[in-house]
């Protein structure tokens, strides 16, 4: 992937109602069955192929996330909606609320230097409570079904992770 600059996305900016009718589209559980089966598998290649320009979350702000195999070492890449918070770009570990973290969020516990849209970057998960609030209020205003996947995943017994990528 060639490098350019990852697209600022501002999670205050306010979001027009196809927007919104949107992300509640992509919010629901068949879209969620859609999503597992074609779309996890599609968008990496997809993204890949336009350089970033293009993703299956369409309207959303999806960028292809490269990390490295934590049991292989292989590359590995995922589509994953973000947002800016400042200079650091933060990443949600929804998978949707199901009851297993995503394979990729245990890739870059082992190794936290990924990409994210082609641009190197050092991810952190946060732990802080008042910090996860503050960030969770901004990622509902971005997508809103993660209060959903929030509900579903402590149903489940898991608490969802929020990542923050620093540029080096």
């Amino acid at each position: 992937m060639s490098k350019r600059d990852l697209p600022y996305v501002d999670p205050q900016q306010r979001r027009g109602v196809i927007y919104r009718a949107y992300a509640r589209l992509v919010g629901t559980r068949a879209m969620g069955w859609l999503s597992r089966r074609v779309v996890w598998k599609l968008d990496p290649f997809l993204l890949q192929l336009s350089r970033g320009r293009m993703g299956m979350g369409l309207l959303l702000p999806t960028a292809l996330l490269e990390t490295c195999g934590a049991r292989t070492g292989r590359p590995r890449r995922t589509g994953v909606i973000y947002f800016h918070d400042g200079e650091r770009v933060t990443i949600i570990a929804s998978k949707l609320g199901l009851p297993r973290h995503p394979a990729w969020f245990h890739n870059l516990r082992v190794h936290p230097d990924v990409k994210l849209g082609g641009q190197r970057f050092h991810a952190a998960v946060i732990d802080d409570e008042s910090e996860r609030a503050r960030l969770w209020q901004l990622a509902d205003q971005v997508f809103p079904p993660y209060a959903t996947y929030r509900e579903r995943a402590a149903h489940a017994g898991r608490a969802i992770p929020i990542v923050q990528l620093t540029p080096p």
